[in-house]
């Protein structure tokens, strides 16, 4: 007998639930080690009323640094990948990650349990409505930064970008664009790791997004990456410039404190380059076109060209 369409959509995006869930369990679990990076400042403060935690260089260079800010998954926290947010912040950005209301973990209240606003398992319930409050943590933080007399001097808002994991993918890739209303003024670059893009998938509406993406996923993401790369799927319903890392190895959790070890060169490695790209004007590092050992398959489609449906790398 066939398998419906509809049957192997609700399949994946239940395996999305489980896997967030996942997480939240053991968000408050032992982490696993990342190298030490005693030159990175991280601090909990409190700004425009939320609870963020901001990692910056002990001794930054003069003059404004770039800004990131991050969005973590459902029931995950400011925290929860701290490996990319100080490799981030060793690069120079300053790097802001809020609690959202659904967060579990680093002081977050909500509980594990609790379910979604809509289910995951139905994108086309989902509407700019669904977690609205995400767009406004986003843009209430950014003015705050702003405003702020510490960070407000040395926040460089002409080169600002997003990143999400997840839910907090989608959350970025909302401000991106994909939904209109969410549009955060300014964003040059939209970093979405293994982010639920189903919605804007049913929706139509990823040919919005206004600033350059980079997506990643993995060999082991079987709730999202397929959403991703399949034909018509995330990437192809992007506009250009655009990138797509499926890394070896790595599941939902990969981009977090508790995913392996292996993926985390090419996590970093692959994020920083694209954001140097087009936050800072760098010239393009060689990992945008040529897939690195740990990179399954690397497509892209931009100022460097487009190499169609992708290149393989090689295993470790």
């Amino acid at each position: 007998m066939p398998v419906r369409k509809e049957s192997l959509a609700a399949a994946a995006a239940g395996a999305v639930a489980l896997a967030l869930a996942a997480a939240a369990v053991l968000a408050a679990g032992p982490r696993r080690p990342s190298p030490p990076t005693p030159r990175i400042l991280e601090e909990n403060v409190e700004l425009g009323g939320l609870k963020v935690t901001v990692w910056s260089e002990a001794s930054p260079a003069a003059g404004r640094q770039p800004v990131l800010l991050f969005s973590h998954g459902f029931h995950g926290c400011s925290t929860q990948s701290e490996f990319l947010m100080d490799a981030l912040a060793a690069d120079g950005y300053l790097v802001f990650a809020p609690n959202h209301s659904d967060a579990t973990c680093n002081g977050g209240q909500a509980r594990w349990t609790d379910p979604p606003e809509e289910p995951f398992a139905d994108p086309q319930a989902w509407s700019d409505a669904t977690f609205a409050g995400r767009r406004q943590d986003m843009q209430t933080l950014a003015a705050a930064i702003a405003s702020d007399p510490s960070f407000g001097p040395r926040a460089d808002f002409s080169r600002l970008a997003v990143a999400g994991h997840s839910l907090g993918g989608y959350t970025v890739l909302g401000l991106g664009g994909a939904w209109p209303s969410w549009n955060l003024p300014g964003v040059r670059a939209v970093l979405a790791l293994s982010p639920y893009d189903q919605p804007f998938l049913v929706h139509e509406t990823l040919g919005g997004l206004a600033a350059p993406v980079m997506y990643q996923g993995g060999t082991l993401d079987l709730g999202i990456t397929p959403s991703i790369e399949k034909p018509d799927g995330g990437y192809d319903a992007s506009p250009r410039p655009k990138y797509f890392a499926e890394l070896f190895g790595a599941g939902h959790l990969a981009w977090t404190n508790l995913g392996p070890l292996a993926p985390r060169a090419d996590i970093v490695a692959d994020g920083v380059a694209f954001l140097d790209r087009y936050v800072n004007g760098a010239p393009a590092a060689p990992v945008l076109t040529q897939p690195q050992p740990g990179v399954f398959l690397l497509r892209y489609d931009s100022e460097l060209g487009d190499n169609g449906n992708g290149q393989r790398g090689g295993r470790r």
